[in-house]
């Protein structure tokens, strides 16, 4: 028996850390795998407090039209109550005292009310209940894309700083290596204590270019991790590109469809229809009211044995009808009607707005596309003046200022380009933004 136990143990270590190392691996895998924009953005859907706060605020509202509802079925209620009197009313009959209530009372009672007819007081209160869920619904959607819009901007911030202190590098090294020459010509007795100090000044900007690169770096890996829901220095590993292409679009066309799908501009109608069903629900409250009730219970105090504890039975119908109510339903009446020319103007200026934003975003892409065919002309030139210019210096037909300027104008350009093309790729994400497109991929 206990060599059975033995070879179990075995086995069963031999299995677990051949599984061992797999599960090491996955979650290396997991840990240091890439993060696509697809990605990032199902992360922020999934785990942003703002995305979970939206989404419970829409089971709220869903839980109000269940609230409403409520008012076509019967309210059923259970009470127990306990009275003590003293003194009872009495009366001597025959020598003997007759008492008409006794000093302990008990009473249970299970009641049924229900409304029967309120001029569709009831209906309107469901109808503002489904109204106020489409808000909730509409403005879920509206803090999901927002919070996309956020995701996609820091996404490609972070791409962008990395490229941006990559060119940094690129140029710092180049900078080194002149340095590097220049303190072998300056021994040389070739070069003087200015070209030295001249590139160690340019030395020293382009380092502190590439600090301010990181800092922003830094700063923009912070807010991707809070957006994604991931841990605070959790690696960032992304897997993108700048290479996306926009479709021309026409913005008397987007307008158009801004108009039906933007979400800020149904959720202007929604508020219009709220307003309306208010309204309505104000008129009527200066209508009255059928509602009928039953009781089933049991109490003491039934003649001739006033301790006994006997069943009994109520049925009825009311009719409440508000005469008076301090100018409450006038007022509320009032107030619904301000809130629907509110709302109503509230409809007209987001639509307006749109149709800029829609513009603006256009205009905007378009201006940075032709910044992508200048800046890519600028780095050719570039690059090709830095290599004559390397040529020349070489050959000592140029100054070191020279060769400074020319290496400095390339990575001027190339950050020029990496600038406009991150720009393209964010005016992109806007003008789906301003067209009505949620951004869930």
């Amino acid at each position: 028996m206990k060599k059975r136990t033995t070879i179990v143990t075995l086995i069963f270590t031999a299995v677990f850390a051949a599984a061992w190392p797999c599960l090491d691996a996955d979650a290396g895998t997991a840990a240091t795998e890439s993060i696509t924009l697809s990605e990032a953005l199902r992360l922020t859907r999934e785990h942003n407090p703002k995305a979970l706060q939206a989404s419970e605020e829409v089971n709220a509202a869903d839980a109000k039209v269940t609230q409403a509802r409520s008012g076509f079925f019967p309210q059923i209620s259970a009470k127990a109550s306990y009275l003590y009197l003293n003194p009872l009313s009495e009366i001597d009959f025959s020598g003997s005292m007759l008492r008409f209530a006794p000093n302990n009372n008990y009473n249970a009672k299970l009641t049924a009310e229900m409304i029967f007819f309120d001029f569709g007081r009831t209906s309107s209160t469901v109808d503002l209940a489904k109204s106020g869920k489409a808000t909730a619904v509409i403005r879920h959607d509206m803090t999901v894309r927002d919070l996309s819009l956020s995701t996609v901007r820091a996404f490609y911030s972070v791409m962008f700083l990395q490229e941006a202190v990559k060119v940094q590098n690129k140029e710092i090294a180049a900078l080194q290596q002149n340095l590097d020459n220049m303190g072998k010509r300056l021994r040389e007795g070739i070069a003087t204590r200015f070209d030295l100090l001249t590139t160690q000044v340019r030395l020293a900007a382009a380092g502190n270019r590439k600090i301010d690169f990181q800092n922003q770096l830094d700063n923009q890996e912070i807010s991707l991790r809070r957006l994604c829901g991931l841990k605070a220095g959790a690696p960032l590993k992304l897997a993108g590109s700048f290479d996306i292409t926009a479709a021309d679009r026409d913005v008397t066309s987007l307008a158009a469809s801004a108009v039906q799908i933007r979400p800020e501009i149904i959720l202007a109608r929604e508020e219009v229809r709220s307003a309306s069903y208010k309204k309505s629900l104000a008129a009527k409250e200066a209508f009255p009211k059928i509602i009928g009730s039953a009781s089933y219970g049991t109490t003491n105090g039934y003649m001739p044995d006033i301790e006994q504890m006997r069943a009994n039975v109520s049925v009825g119908i009311g009719l409440q009808v508000p005469l008076f109510t301090g100018f409450k339903i006038s007022a509320a009446a009032s107030e619904a009607m301000a809130m629907m020319h509110a709302a109503e103007q509230q409809r007209i200026d987001t639509e307006e707005l749109v149709q800029a934003e829609i513009s603006q975003s256009v205009n905007s892409l378009r201006t940075s596309r032709e910044k992508i065919g200048t800046t890519s002309l600028q780095i050719s030139q570039a690059d090709l003046a830095d290599r004559h210019a390397r040529i020349r210096y070489q050959n000592g037909l140029a100054t070191t200022l020279d060769l400074l300027d020319a290496e400095a104008a390339l990575a001027e350009a190339e950050l020029a380009h990496l600038q406009a093309r991150y720009e393209y790729v964010l005016n992109t994400y806007e003008l789906r933004r301003a067209a009505g497109d949620l951004l869930s991929q």
